[in-house]
């Protein structure tokens, strides 16, 4: 697996010897920290670690890791500005736009925790006509250690969704967080040692995609992947060897419609943060916009205005930072180039909008369906505005992409909403807004096609860490004995009588 697990560098361009790498500032390339580098014996040792510890958070039942959780909790939110600016050091985005991440992981690790007992417990079911002398129920066990392999875009957010909901359904965790943002990993198992001191339920450990490659087949129970669709089918391949599973939550080419009642104002501020927040290196941001021709031209006006002054750059009054991962710029201006050498027009920005690792808004217009700039994730503060006929044609377009993660629809209408939502073939979408579900942390999250399989968040993703128990208790001896080779003709008789008036046609 030689390139990396996530959406990462390469291992040598961080590297500083064979044991450690550094962890750079991308805003002007200054080193964060230095790193060690785990190899196989490091992570024998903390899967090891994990899976003793894991006992002992098992045992303590729902109620004892709320608590603990609590605690785990409240030491993140304590050291909320502390792990911003690690944040913010390690993937250059302005300090607020940091905060906000860490606030939105400490609101899904509290859902998790608060939630687990009622989604977990064990449950009776109907045992049916039957079976109606046994006594069915089901139940969630946790799967033992989970390794985590996180990316950089979000370096808490995002793989707190599986942190936190794989460690309030009973299970330890391996984190290895990119080697873009480790210090945001190490600060997390540092809160955890406050938290619940002694007792390595949560560990991380850093390196490049080496270590990544052999967490995958380290014997863990369960690994939570969130990269590139490129780099998950190698994740895949190396948790066949030993059949571990997998989630996975890949990239995605995110469609925003906009139909011709739609409040023009609203969309167009969605649509500017959904594109350039983050530097667009988000999964589930506005990549493709598809706009109703009664409306396109006053919408295109409104965002261009809307993005005009808007502008990468080092410092916390930027709207965004540079790219994190450097070879990304030349990911985006390649789009870019395939689109304007298709025919597209660059109504705001283009190949000038380009200066080191910070890129200034890009808005394309009249772009072929076929380019790069449409059919590829592009994870760059550059959006593609092209004009259809009517919803119909917008939910074409946006099911056309191999992706399948995210949407967004605009409309007066919410029932008219909820009805094109329902057409669009992706795993979430926000109805009037952009990135909405992203603070709901009852809703799951995750994709289809070549945005990945699996989810997290909500009830579905304490499920996603869990294994499911069933248990049939008799109550009473059956009155039809059929669960025996000594069989009476009477009770097949009857049976034959019952399954010929319960589902025979008369």
């Amino acid at each position: 697996m030689t390139e990396q697990l996530g959406r990462q560098s390469t291992s040598t361009d961080l590297k500083s010897d064979d044991h450690t790498f550094a962890s750079l500032d991308p805003r002007n390339d200054s080193v964060v920290a230095q790193h060690p580098i785990a190899d196989q014996q490091a992570i024998e040792k903390a899967v090891a670690a994990a899976r003793t510890a894991s006992k002992w958070w098992d045992q303590l039942g729902f109620q004892g890791r709320r608590k603990v959780l609590g605690n785990f909790r409240a030491a993140i939110a304590t050291h909320a500005e502390s792990m911003a600016a690690i944040i913010s050091a390690e993937t250059g985005k302005p300090s607020d736009d940091a905060l906000l991440e860490v606030m939105l992981a400490v609101e899904h690790l509290d859902w998790a925790a608060r939630n687990a007992q009622k989604v977990l417990r064990r449950r009776r079911v109907g045992a049916g006509l039957i079976s109606a002398n046994q006594s069915a129920s089901v139940g969630y066990r946790p799967m033992g250690v989970v390794g985590v392999i996180g990316p950089w875009n979000y370096p808490l957010y995002t793989p707190m969704g599986s942190i936190g909901y794989a460690l309030a359904a009973g299970n330890a965790v391996v984190f290895k967080p990119s080697e873009l943002s480790p210090g945001v990993g190490v600060e997390l198992a540092r809160l955890w040692n406050i938290a619940a001191p002694g007792h390595p339920v949560l560990q991380t450990i850093t390196g490049d995609g080496k270590t990544g490659a052999l967490l995958c087949s380290s014997g863990v129970d369960k690994i939570a992947f969130t990269g590139s669709t490129a780099t998950a089918k190698r994740v895949m391949a190396a948790c066949a060897d030993t059949l571990t599973p997998l989630v996975a939550e890949c990239g995605g080419k995110d469609a925003m419609l906009v139909d011709s009642d739609a409040n023009l104002d609203a969309a167009v501020s969605f649509a500017a943060f959904g594109a350039v927040g983050n530097g667009g290196q988000t999964c589930a941001g506005v990549e493709r916009i598809y706009v109703a021709a009664p409306v396109y031209d006053a919408f295109l006006s409104k965002l261009t205005t809307a993005l005009r002054d808007a502008h990468a750059g080092a410092t916390d009054s930027s709207t965004y930072g540079p790219m994190t991962l450097g070879k990304q710029t030349a990911i985006v201006r390649g789009q870019i180039e395939d689109a304007l050498g298709r025919g597209a027009k660059a109504v705001l920005g283009g190949l000038d909008s380009f200066n080191g690792p910070f890129i200034d808004p890009i808005i394309l217009t009249d772009v072929p369906e076929d380019s790069t700039a449409i059919t590829e994730e592009t994870f760059g503060p550059s959006v593609v505005v092209n004009k259809v006929a009517d919803m119909n044609e917008g939910i074409e377009r946006a099911n056309a992409s191999k992706y399948g993660l995210g949407a967004s629809v605009f409309t007066k209408s919410s029932s008219r909403g909820r009805a094109i939502a329902e057409k669009l073939e992706c795993g979430v979408v926000t109805v009037n807004s952009v990135l909405g579900f992203a603070g709901i942390a009852a809703l799951p999250f995750g994709g289809v096609g070549d945005s990945g399989f699996g989810r997290i968040h909500g009830a579905d993703g304490l499920r996603e860490f869990s294994s499911v128990k069933s248990l049939a208790v008799q109550k009473f001896s059956a009155p039809l004995d059929l669960l025996t080779i000594e069989r009476k003709a009477r009770d097949m008789k009857i049976s034959r009588w019952m399954l010929a008036k319960r589902h025979a046609k008369s």
